[in-house]
């Protein structure tokens, strides 16, 4: 899992499937397939940590999964994004950039939603201890955040 690490990547945010934040209370950002595709066919699916920013804001912790959710039996794989932190408004067709830093745990199916909600907020604690750690802390700070300014999409 850990030879593409730390993974840089930058896509738009697209409309997923509507339930992270309806179902789960924790919203994630999707990319588009293209973004998927692009990942190393061999990157192991399931829920990594790192640093995601949004159009030219400041860089955030976050939570990632990668793979096909077994709970909700998807068909395509996804990469949805929970940034850990609160934001005002949804950020379809923004830029999202991100960094994944580590690995938490594979991907597994769960008996209840309940339970699938407890496992996120496990990996968000996690996440947010990992990312604490001064060799991950330093990627915060990553030229690859500072977008040149010609490149900024729908920016308001």
């Amino acid at each position: 899992a850990m030879k593409h690490l730390p993974y840089f990547c930058r896509g738009e945010v697209v409309k997923g499937f509507g339930r992270g934040s309806k179902e789960l209370g924790i919203p994630t950002a999707n990319f588009s397939e293209q973004v998927v595709e692009s990942f190393p066919p061999d990157i192991s699916t399931g829920i990594y940590y790192g640093w995601a920013c949004v159009g030219n804001g400041d860089v955030h912790k976050m939570v990632l999964s990668i793979g096909w959710n077994p709970f909700y039996r998807n068909t395509k794989k996804s990469v949805e994004t929970h940034v850990i932190h609160t934001f005002k408004e949804d950020f379809y067709g923004e830029i999202l950039s991100i960094v994944i830093v580590g690995y938490i745990r594979p991907e597994r199916n769960f008996d209840s939603l309940e339970a699938l909600i407890s496992a996120i907020q496990e990996d968000i604690e996690e996440a947010k201890r990992q990312l604490d750690l001064p060799e991950h802390l330093k990627l915060k700070e990553d030229n690859f955040f500072h977008l040149p300014e010609g490149k900024i999409v729908n920016h308001h």
